[in-house]
């Protein structure tokens, strides 16, 4: 278990990276965003498995192929955009207030599992990671001024935010499920499948966007001209490595080695470390809230793990 507890950890290491890439790439749509990071992947995942690829992909069933298609839309293509609509339409604050939710969702769809630790043990450990939360999204209340949108964008807003919610809650409790019941593929294999439909699908959405905004894309040449694809290409190329490809992987590993009840705390790495991010980038130190938010997740996300450690020495010595 604590070696999953470590995958996990480094899993959040890795997506924390995604958070600083919009900055760095604010004059390219979401789509473009979604898209070039997806094919980079797809390409990264294809190139590292080379000639084992063919064989792998004989041996998948219909089963395995249904599941890589509803990961690859549910946990990168659909919740991405998602996502980046959320937070163009409703703002920053209102997006992040509803995908700082995620850990608890994950916890309460999958209390129910077979190896999961009695939600009534994770009482106090889910209130620190709740008022963590709190803390954060007050403080981002308190220092956004708003993004001037009508009322009525704000809510389509706030409901791709809850769309992109749904969909990574639901990936990451069915994604732990189909690994546990089906070993027939590794944690590396099954993560290099999962880039390449994921590439495969981003590259298909981005020709049907080529082709149905064609004549906007001409339209706007003067400005499509001024922008620097060469870092497009070189930041979505490390997101596609070390977020997508080496992240994923490393969630995969956590997902066979944890309970899911666990696996829905371990996803608040991805938050802290795309706040140590922040901090760096910025060049100053966390407000007082955010630094109260930091140490509320840590200990939530502590006291769960020795919550779970506990269960599982019981379980063996049981045994």
């Amino acid at each position: 278990m604590w070696n999953g507890v470590m995958c996990g950890l480094l899993a959040g290491a890795m997506w924390g990276m995604v958070f600083i890439a919009p900055v760095l790439l604010s004059a390219f749509t979401p789509l473009e965003l979604a898209c070039g990071r997806y094919i980079a992947y797809g390409l990264i995942a294809a190139a590292v498995m080379g000639r084992r690829l063919p064989p792998l992909l004989r041996r998948l069933d219909r089963d395995d192929v249904i599941a890589m298609i509803k990961h690859a839309l549910s946990g990168n293509i659909v919740y991405y955009m998602l996502l980046a609509l959320g937070v163009k339409l409703a703002g920053v604050a209102a997006t992040s207030l509803i995908i700082g939710v995620l850990p608890i969702s994950v916890t309460l769809v999958g209390h129910k599992d077979q190896d999961s630790v009695p939600l009534r043990r994770l009482v106090w450990p889910l209130l620190l990671v709740a008022a963590g939360i709190a803390c954060i999204n007050i403080d981002v209340f308190s220092h956004d001024a708003g993004n001037g949108m009508p009322a009525n964008l704000k809510l389509l807003g706030v409901l791709c935010a809850a769309g992109a919610l749904g969909c990574w809650t639901w990936y990451s409790v069915d994604n732990a499920r189909y690994l546990k019941r089906n070993p027939h593929f590794s944690s590396g294999e099954w993560s290099a499948l999962y880039g390449v439909s994921s590439g495969l699908i981003a590259l298909m959405v981005a020709l049907l966007a080529l082709a149905v905004f064609h004549a906007e894309v001409l339209g706007a040449g003067a400005v499509l001209s001024g922008r620097d694809w060469m870092v497009f290409c070189c930041v979505n190329a490390v997101l596609a490595l070390c977020a997508s490809a080496i992240g994923n992987h490393l969630w995969n590993v956590a997902s066979r080695k944890v309970p899911l009840t666990l696996s829905g705390q371990l996803i608040l790495f991805e938050t802290l470390f795309a706040l140590l991010y922040g901090f760096l980038y910025k060049q100053q130190w966390p407000r007082p809230l955010e630094a109260a938010a930091i140490v509320l997740l840590i200990a939530g996300v502590m006291w769960s793990v020795r919550v779970h450690a506990l269960d599982d020495a019981g379980d063996a010595h049981a045994g």
